[in-house]
């Protein structure tokens, strides 16, 4: 049975919605954006919630904080920016973005993604995808999940039919019917060069220096339950992470 989903804090959804009107350039770098006092307002929240959200979007380089002037869109770069500083900034590259499927989620044979989520044999599903922003692909992704995993999304069209475009992100549909949620993730980020296919659904020429981002998804329990491996476009993408100090 689908479990419900877990409710996103009311700063995180106003700073998803911002975010997408930002990147539609839905402001103009002229004009202020509506103040904390009349964002609250509109939205029924506090002004903290709205000053969190604004906080994080400057993080982003959204926006702009003028002292005595206002909250203003920073001037379009032409990269998809987005800041990520936990495993629910990734799920909400929902918000955003779409994910098109290129080969949909079937087994696969692959000793090194099954030894990579400490399965005990070979087999795997496998998934690849784009995702995009205003119909431009900025990455290319290779998802792998243990069988189990797999079977919790057999019936999902948006991994299993070549083509597909959808809203979704692979671990915001896992974490809807795990068991157990997401928690954490271990990241790895290197450079590599584009091989033939990630070169062609990027649009780049073949040989091209890539921002390549492994990540692997472990469940509450501290399982593995996603291997991905993306590929970034670098005229269209930016990566940016805010590192938070622990202070006592």
């Amino acid at each position: 049975m689908t479990k419900p989903a877990r409710r996103e804090p009311a700063f995180r959804r106003l700073q998803n919605e911002l975010r997408t009107q930002l990147l539609d350039r839905v402001f103009d770098a002229e004009t202020a954006l509506p103040t904390e006092a009349q964002l609250a307002t509109q939205h029924g929240v506090s002004r903290q919630t709205v000053r969190r959200a604004f906080q994080d979007l400057v993080a982003e380089g959204l926006v702009t904080r003028v002292p005595g002037r206002g909250t203003f869109a920073t001037p379009a770069t032409g990269r998809y920016l987005r800041q990520f500083g936990s495993v629910d900034d990734l799920m909400s590259l929902s918000s955003d973005s779409e994910m098109r499927v290129l080969k949909p989620l079937g087994p696969v044979i692959d000793p090194i993604a099954a030894s990579r989520l400490r399965m005990t044999h070979d087999r795997v599903h496998r998934v690849s995808f784009v995702r995009l922003h205003q119909g431009d692909p900025f990455s290319h992704t290779v998802v792998w999940l243990p069988p189990e995993i797999a079977d919790l999304v057999a019936d999902r069209p948006e991994v299993n039919t070549e083509g597909s475009t959808s809203a979704i992100t692979v671990i915001g549909v896992l974490d809807a019917v795990l068991k157990h949620p997401i928690q954490d993730a271990e990241q790895s980020i290197t450079v590599e060069t584009a091989e033939s296919v990630v070169a062609h659904e990027l649009q780049v020429e073949p040989g091209t220096p890539l921002l390549r981002v492994d990540r692997m998804y472990f469940d509450s329990l501290g399982s593995p339950v996603e291997l991905a491996v993306s590929h970034f476009h670098p005229d269209r993408y930016s990566y940016r992470v805010r590192l938070r100090r622990n202070l006592p």
